[in-house]
């Protein structure tokens, strides 16, 4: 059992019990191939929640400051962690995604770049440039519950279809900013099938 393996476990029994974790469609997500998760952010419990939630292991991007913390550093690379640089357009990162992708495995990306909870966080393109160089499909995700978790709300989680980018060109600027936009409607469609929340 890998240390990744062990974590979800662990954090997906603590969900599961305290949160009530809820997770619908996970009949949609490809169980190999390469596979870009795009989810909503407005908190911390996010990206634990997305990684229980996922049938597959799952590489995220994680702001460089928290590989500057001496524990943090250590145990981000072994739950499959690797950094981005937030303040500037990080060709490093793009490039180590593409890896990651060209490599089978599921990359996790949420768009807004931060927690927004006032939802007035302009995602960003960086998806879509993903996307477009990767050739990676696309699988929606809509995480609610997280923004109340410390009242104990219950998390949710719901998958929608996988969906592709590619137009068998070179992206334009507004290729990317009308794809991003594109991916972001389809997360948000998701919230529908939670009651709105």
């Amino acid at each position: 059992m890998t240390f990744y393996d062990f974590a979800k476990a662990v954090v997906g029994g603590t969900l599961r019990t305290v949160w009530r974790l809820r997770v619908e469609g996970v009949e949609r997500v490809p169980t190999s191939g390469s596979l870009i998760v795009a989810a909503n952010h407005v908190s911390y419990f996010d990206p634990p929640a997305l990684g229980v939630a996922m049938p597959r292991p799952i590489h995220y991007m994680a702001k460089t400051e928290l590989f500057r913390m001496p524990i943090l550093q250590t145990i981000l690379p072994w739950l499959n962690a690797f950094p981005v640089d937030r303040s500037r357009g990080d060709v490093a990162a793009i490039k180590r995604s593409v890896e990651v992708l060209r490599s089978g495995a599921a990359v996790g990306i949420f768009p807004e770049g931060t927690r927004n909870k006032t939802g007035l966080v302009k995602p960003q393109v960086g998806i879509a440039l993903l996307a477009s160089l990767s050739q990676a499909p696309v699988l929606p995700a809509y995480i609610c519950g997280t923004a109340k978790a410390g009242n104990f709300a219950q998390i949710q989680v719901i998958f929608g279809e996988p969906f592709d980018l590619s137009r068998g060109r070179k992206a334009t600027r507004d290729d990317l900013a009308k794809w991003t936009d594109e991916i972001m409607s389809r997360v948000f469609a998701l919230r529908e099938t939670t009651g709105g929340h």
